[in-house]
Parts: structure tokens; sequence; C-alpha cells
């Protein structure tokens, strides 16, 4: 097995492997031409956002600068909103809801290495999709892990770290992010 088909099976795989790298690449280059473009030519940017990830809905906004993995992995609903120096690492799929807005300096990253430094060494990374439901906010510096569920009309507060799953209605707070209370859901 190649090392693109382990890292899209959910196992180790080498990220300094050729073929994943080129993917890395790519996606580099990609956010280079993005993060180029004019502020003021708002239909330049969403056409480009169209064809550089796997799916775009409509009224959809990424600040610069905006950095990704692959781009084809990031599929995302209408009326979204990231502000300023978001990263999406990409390298599995990461699924964004309906009417999510993300706050600045955010990460959301689908891989993570190992604990030991024998496979630290050797360039292992493992992958795992992340899920954000619709009506979600994520605050500034929040950073979402691999294998995470984010349901429907939940706040995850500045600075926070997601670890695991919010369920919906839910206000996250801290390191990790704990559930600190339920929210009213008036739609």
């Amino acid at each position: 097995m190649n090392e693109i088909n382990k890292l899209k099976a959910g196992l180790e795989y080498c990220y300094d492997d050729e073929e994943v790298d080129a993917i890395k690449r790519n996606a580099i280059k990609n956010c280079e031409i993005y993060n180029s473009i004019d502020p003021e030519d708002s239909q330049k940017q969403y056409d480009f956002l169209c064809d550089m990830l796997g799916s775009v809905g409509e009224g959809v906004w990424i600040a610069k600068r905006f950095s990704c993995d692959n781009g084809k992995n990031i599929f995302i609903g209408d009326n979204f909103t990231a502000n300023f120096n978001v990263t999406i690492l990409d390298v599995k799929e990461v699924y964004i809801g309906d009417n999510v807005m993300i706050g600045p300096h955010c990460l959301i990253t689908t891989v993570g290495h190992p604990l030991s430094p024998k496979g630290r060494r050797n360039h292992l990374a493992q992958a795992s999709e992340i899920h954000i439901g619709n009506d979600v906010w994520l605050g500034g510096n929040v950073t979402i892990l691999g294998g995470v569920s984010i349901g429907d009309n939940v706040v995850i507060g500045a600075g926070a770290v997601v670890t695991k799953d919010i369920p919906d209605n839910s206000l996250a707070l801290g390191v990790p992010a704990r559930v600190v209370r339920k929210l009213e859901n008036d739609l």
C-alpha cells in the first residue's frame, strides 16, 4: 500500500512522501494565489475558492491569510465566514455546515503525529475527518483537532482546544474544551 492509500485509509503514512508532498505544495501555491487576489474582487475570490476547494456553498468569504494542506478535502456550506489567518489542515476531509463563522487565527487540523520519537523521526502522521455542523461560531484562536464532530448551534469560546465531540446546542470553553452550558436554539 502506498503512502497516499495509507493516508486515505486513516492509517499512519509518511508525510514527506513525494506524492503526499506534491499535494501540499499545490495547496501552498493555490493559497498564495488566493491570498494575492484583490480584496475588492469578491467574485474572483469566490470563483477561485470554488475551483480550489472540494465544494463551496453560496455566500462564502475567507479573509486573507488563508492556508490549507490540500483544499479538495474542504467542503463548505452556505453563508460561511472565516476571519483573518485561518488554517485548515485538510489532509482528511473537513465538512463545514451552513451559517458558520470562524474567528481569526483559528486552526482546524485533521492531522496529528505519533507520541513516540521514533515515529516522529520517521516523519509519520495520521489523519481523521472533522465535522462542523450548522450555525456554529468558533471564537478567535480556536483549535479543532482531528476526529472531532461539532454539532449544530454550537459556540466554541476564544482560545479553546477542541479534542472531543461537542453536542448540539452547546457553549464549550477552555483547554481542553468542555461544555459549560446548553444554548437555546431559537430557530
